[in-house]
């Protein structure tokens, strides 16, 4: 009921990514998910996913670790990005060099 207004309010709506990396060059999924939040350069590390901000995080080790072993368990590997207000472009092109260094 509220797309029209959102339509109105803003150019373009954000949005949440999650994707599970894969095991790589001798490196496990989960070391690769932390490589490549630490070699984003425009995504920054973050438990907090709400700002304006684009904003990454790997919620096994940050977010969801109260929950390890119980069914609301997420993988380990699991990398979240939150996409802000920064361009497109800019966005693609960090994660495609965060996801080559991890």
């Amino acid at each position: 009921p509220q797309a029209a207004l959102a339509a109105r309010q803003m150019a373009l709506p954000g949005g949440m990514v999650s994707f599970l990396p894969a095991a790589r060059d001798g490196r496990s999924a989960e070391e690769r998910a932390r490589r490549f939040c630490e070699a984003t350069r425009i995504f920054t590390l973050a438990e907090s996913l709400g700002g304006v901000e684009s904003l990454c995080e790997v919620p096994a080790a940050m977010t969801h670790g109260s929950v390890a072993g119980s069914a609301l368990e997420v993988p380990a590997s699991l990398v979240r990005l939150s996409v802000g207000i920064e361009h497109a472009a800019d966005l693609v092109a960090d994660v495609a060099q965060a996801l080559d260094r991890a």
